[in-house]
């Protein structure tokens, strides 16, 4: 594994318990470089939708344990954060969601000239993704053809 892996692994282990008393879903945990700094950063959702002072109240509980723990080598800037709309499906929780839904599907490559595609969720499993496009045809993907998968929406 590795100490990204370790990372993020650790700190979804951590901050589950808080999380579940709260009534709120861990969404995802990165550990990533933007710039000179690096990010622990957590995405965190409830019905109706994550608000400023959610985040704040798991950040702080979150960040006592962080520097109780210390497993984070050097300095790093933690942050909790809604998901937001154009979240990207990852979990198996998120393709249930997800199920009847129009979802957006980018690729790696040109599938038929295009990496660009738009259908309803009609199946998934560990490995693939079944949308049914607008005219009524069914498209399955390899997962690991895709870039990203989200829901699709319109404004």
């Amino acid at each position: 594994m590795s100490r990204k892996e370790s990372y993020e692994q650790r700190t979804e282990e951590l901050i589950q318990p808080i999380l579940a008393r709260m009534q709120f879903e861990l969404v995802d945990v990165e550990y990533v470089k933007e710039g000179a700094d690096w990010y622990l950063r957590a995405y965190i959702d409830k019905e109706g939708g994550i608000t400023v002072n959610d985040c704040e109240a798991v950040a702080r509980e979150m960040n006592e344990i962080l520097d109780r723990e210390d497993y984070v080598d050097g300095s790093y800037i933690f942050e909790v954060s809604s998901p937001g709309l154009g979240r990207p499906l990852k979990k198996e929780k998120d393709y249930e969601r997800a199920m009847g839904k129009e979802l957006e599907i980018r690729t790696y490559q040109a599938i038929d000239h295009e990496k660009e595609f738009y259908g309803v969720l009609r199946a998934y499993d560990a490995d693939t993704v079944t949308i049914e496009e607008e005219s009524g045809v069914e498209r399955t993907f390899h997962k690991k053809e895709i870039a990203l998968i989200r829901l699709a929406f319109d404004f």
